[in-house]
Formats: structure tokens, sequence, C-alpha cells
């Protein structure tokens, strides 16, 4: 415990406390000082992503990102990027399944233009057609690289749709191709009425700054905005599984891979929050790092697979999966990789893990937890995350507390309550050969 003390210092030495503001029109601030240079980084988060689509609209809130960088009435198409370029600084934005966020880097003494820039394309933007057309176009291209022409990708994206029913977490982010084809750009601007006003915003500043003087230009660009009044959001449970979902996607690929899910809470749904802290180790042990057991065992030891691990998130916006992934190694077929990675499963739920692996896990875990701070963009991310999710931001601190509390009873407790077969989704990608393959050229 003295390393991860030891390696926290250098980091937090030069932070100062976390301030959290709201304007009168419901926008948060949240500024964390950090003076080690004088740079500052800027991320506006809305609470709005793919998890929010509608069938048939799905992609709108990725497509409208684009379109964010297109122009106001104040500011020209592309002329955004521009700017902050000739500032000497770096913006960019993603889209996520719960959030959309927009970000720039730059000199502290250039904040003040950034937040002007983000606030007037918070409720000034102009959709222009051709501008549209052209990046709904973009959209589309980025879609066949990275999902249609992409077996891993294509896999991940059918493993979602499958396993879940009626959760919004079946829509992929960047949206359904037919949809990208479909979609015009009053859904654009419906989109952008709806979800862009600051009552739906949270800026996060970390950087060489004080929190006062943020809060003071904040409130100069974004009070003035009015809160919109918008419907509720209607949630979609989703149904309670039967038994296990398979599927098999066949297409041209180099290997085969395996996804194995099993649906497990977040923090919003789980009986007693100890539970999600216990994945949090759970996955860790499991297929986090080089000293994972499926790296350990699967792969380096029984040699049946190239690559394994697994990912869980205990603070998404809605309960998710805990994915196991794996690539077989060579002459070793899925079903033989299905079965050893379940018998790590097996171990976990059979017998309690040792105090000794248990300490290196919730170590490890921690220093990654550390370390992913010593980063001023990272820290913008973390707290931008975790608010945009419904969660305080607070609970970033709570949650390494926590997870120091985890024992190996509880981490036996939730494998034996979650990792079943009644909340398991398989799916294997089985590379198919093409057509023409082994054929004589004309």
């Amino acid at each position: 415990m003295f390393l991860i003390g030891f390696l926290a210092m250098p980091v937090l030495a030069t932070q100062g406390k976390v301030e959290e503001f709201m304007l009168d029109n419901g926008m948060k601030v949240i500024v964390q000082p950090d003076h080690r240079a004088p740079v500052v980084v800027s991320q506006l988060w809305y609470k709005v992503g793919s998890s929010y689509e509608l069938p048939g609209t799905t992609g709108v809130s990725h497509v409208l990102e684009h379109m964010m960088f297109k122009g106001t009435k104040n500011v020209g198409p592309d002329e955004f990027s521009r700017i902050i370029a000739a500032l000497g600084g770096s913006e960019n934005a993603f889209t996520g399944g719960d959030y959309t966020a927009y970000f720039e880097t730059l000199s502290k003494q250039h904040l003040e233009r950034a937040l002007e820039l983000e606030a007037d394309r918070m409720r000034n933007l102009q959709l222009d057609e051709k501008e549209f057309q052209r990046e709904v176009a973009v959209v589309r291209e980025e879609r066949r690289l990275r999902t249609d022409d992409n077996p891993n990708g294509l896999l991940w994206e059918q493993f979602n749709a499958v396993a879940w029913r009626v959760s919004p977490y079946r829509n992929p982010i960047i949206g359904w191709m037919h949809d990208l084809e479909t979609m015009t750009i009053a859904d654009l601007q419906q989109w952008y009425e709806q979800w862009y006003s600051p009552d739906n915003a949270i800026l996060v500043v970390v950087g060489d700054v004080q929190p006062l003087e943020v809060l003071a230009l904040a409130k100069k660009y974004f009070e003035p905005l009015p809160a919109l009044k918008r419907t509720g959001y209607r949630e979609r449970p989703e149904p309670e599984q039967k038994g296990i979902t398979r599927l098999t996607v066949n297409v041209p690929a180099e290997q085969p891979i395996l996804f194995m899910g099993y649906k497990s809470p977040a923090m919003v749904e789980v009986r007693k929050p100890w539970e999600a802290y216990a994945l949090v180790v759970l996955n860790s042990i499991l297929g986090e790092g080089d000293s994972s057991r499926l790296s350990s065992r699967v792969v380096r030891e029984q040699k049946l697979a190239v690559s394994a691990g697994s990912s869980y998130d205990a603070f998404s916006r809605l309960s998710g999966m805990l994915v196991l992934q794996a690539i077989p190694a060579a002459g070793v077929d899925l079903q033989t990789l299905e079965t050893a990675l379940r018998e790590q499963i097996a171990d976990l739920q059979n017998e309690l893990i040792s105090k000794e692996e248990l300490q290196r896990v919730v170590n490890q875990t921690v220093a990654k937890k550390v370390f992913a701070r010593d980063s001023m963009f990272h820290q913008a991310m973390l707290i931008g995350m975790r608010e945009a999710n419904g969660y305080d931001w607070k609970t970033l601190d709570q949650e390494l507390q926590h997870i120091r509390k985890v024992t190996p009873r509880q981490v036996q407790e939730v494998a034996r309550r979650y990792l079943v077969d009644a909340r398991l989704t398989v799916a294997m990608l089985e590379p198919e050969k093409a057509a023409a393959e082994g054929e004589m050229k004309p």
C-alpha cells in the first residue's frame, strides 16, 4: 500500500481541490486545478448518446457531433477548428453510448476563447444541407471501415444487437447503415433542439486555472443561454434472459474470435453497492493485464489462445455486461476455447481466491486508476464520464476505498450470482473463405 501512496504523490501534490458550481440555468461546472504546466483542458459533456436514440434514428448523435464543427450564426464552417489551431491548441469530439463530448487543449490564457466558441455552438448551430450530405457520407464510410469491413467490429455489433432484446445498448454508436442512408437534416435539428442546452450539459475544466475565474467565464458565456423544458427520457428495461443466447457470424476474416458476455449490473442496479466493486475486482482477476488468469493460464500455460481478456464497467448509465474476448491459437477451435474460459469462471465460483492474489489485483487496480490521473485530459475524462452517466464525480475517490475492502468471499459470491448461463450470450466469428479463393485467375 505504501507503493500506491508513493506513486500518487507527484500528481496529487500539484492538484488543488476540485470545485463544483451550478449556474442559474442548470448547467454544472466542475474545475480541477492542476498547476504542473500552463495548460488547460476544457471538456463540454452533453448527456445524450446512442443509448438515447429510438429505432430509425440510430447514429443521429454521432452525425450531429460532426455537424457541430460546420458553423453557427457567428462562426463559419470549420472555422472553430481553425481558430483553436491558430491559438496553438487542439480540439476534437467523441460520441458514446451515454454522452457526447467536445474538448479543447490549449494554453491557459486562451480558455476564454474556447468557452466563448462552445457557448456559441450550444444554441446557434446552423445546419446546412450541403454540409450535412457531405458529413453523413463521411460517417457512412466510417461505418464501412470500422464495422462492415472489420470482422471484429462486425462481431461486436452483432453481439450487442442479439444480447440485448430491449436495452438501448443494442444500438451501434455509429448507427445502422439504413438509418444513416435515410437520415435527414430535420432529424439532426430536432435532436439538437431537444438535447443541446445548458441544463443538459457539464463543463469540466482541468489545468492551470483558479476555479472562481473559470466560474466567472462560465457565467459570462453560458449563463445567458436558456434552459429547455424537455420531456422525460423513457427507460426501456431489459427483460430477464432465460438461457444461453448463441450467435455465429460467418464473414471473410484472418482469424476466429470469441465473445462471451454475462449481463451484470452496474452500480445503478446492484442489490448492494459492494457487488459492483467485487465485480470490478473479479474482472481484474479474470482478464485485465498480463498477470490475469486468462492471460497467464489460457494464453501462456495452456496455449489455447493468442490473446484473452475481459472488461466490465461498474459506472455505466445502464447495466451492461462483463465481457470475455479471446482469439484462439492456431489449431484450436472456438468450442475448445469457450470451455477453457468457462473453466476459469468455474474456478472463481468454486474456490476462494487467495488473499495474496486479491491484494496483488487490488494494488494493480488502484495503481492503474492513480496513474490515469497523471494526464490532465484523462482527469477531465474521468470526471465527465462519471457525471454524464448520472453519478457524482466524488465516487472516483470513494471507488478506491471500496475496492480495497473487497473480500475473497464477495468475489466468489458475485461470480456465482452473475456469471451464470441464464445471463450469458456467446458470439463466435468463424471465418469463411472467399468464394474465389484457390481458383485460377483468368
